[in-house]
């Protein structure tokens, strides 16, 4: 699942976020708050874990026109404010969650687990994919009921080929899909893990064509 990170202790946010990268999730991470504001108009991740103390705006106002502005998305406060009035405040703006600091990462990661679970259950979507379903709340690929092993990264490229329906993705949006906004990482590791899932699939008639200077595009079979 994709997760989106806003928290300004940089140290603090590299924690969490490798320890979410390290759970299968793509992070895309911001320090500030009016960055963070415009880039979560804009932005379709699962989950957003929100600090309340930031530069420029802070979490909770912007907590509070996420939710004026429709977005259900559930939210996981963090705060240095142990108080129980600061809690009800931030619970009754709209977070579904609240983590006061300092806080175990295993705690951090139960309680985003149980948020994605509540998300995903009304809405548990399987692909047919030529001979392959593909559980993409669930992240998993079976054929004849038995699962494909496949890695997290390559999942995250084929889920996003899946929602592609066909039409061609840039190397840029699979990577940012793979590893979240601003990775230090070349957009050649693509290449790679397009290849790998290419030989995973190809015995079940999907394939990924690439167009060259444009992306790749999922293809698959009809059915005999």
């Amino acid at each position: 699942m994709r997760i989106t990170l806003v928290e300004d202790n940089v140290s603090l946010a590299k924690g969490i976020a490798y320890r979410l990268e390290d759970a299968g999730h793509s992070v895309d991470v911001l320090h500030d708050g009016n960055a963070a504001f415009d880039f979560l108009k804009n932005d379709a991740s699962d989950l957003v874990i929100l600090d309340i103390n930031l530069p420029g705006r802070d979490g909770l106002s912007i907590l509070k026109e996420m939710r004026a502005q429709g977005d259900g998305r559930p939210i996981i406060l963090l705060t240095a404010r142990a108080e129980t009035d600061d809690r009800v405040v931030g619970l009754d703006a709209g977070a579904d969650d609240y983590l006061i600091k300092p806080f175990e990462m295993v705690e951090l990661e139960a309680r985003v687990r149980a948020l994605l679970r509540r998300r995903e259950a009304p809405h548990r979507q399987v692909r047919q994919l030529g001979a392959v379903q593909f559980d993409m709340s669930a992240r998993q690929l079976f054929a004849a009921e038995q699962e494909i092993e496949v890695p997290r990264r390559e999942m995250s490229i084929l889920e996003l080929l899946v929602l592609a329906d066909g039409r061609l993705t840039s190397k840029a949006s699979l990577l940012e899909h793979a590893y979240g906004t601003g990775a230090d990482v070349e957009e050649s590791v693509v290449e790679v893990y397009v290849s790998r899932l290419r030989r995973r699939l190809r015995p079940f008639g999907i394939h990924i064509k690439a167009q060259r200077g444009l992306g790749y595009q999922l293809l698959v079979e009809p059915r005999k």
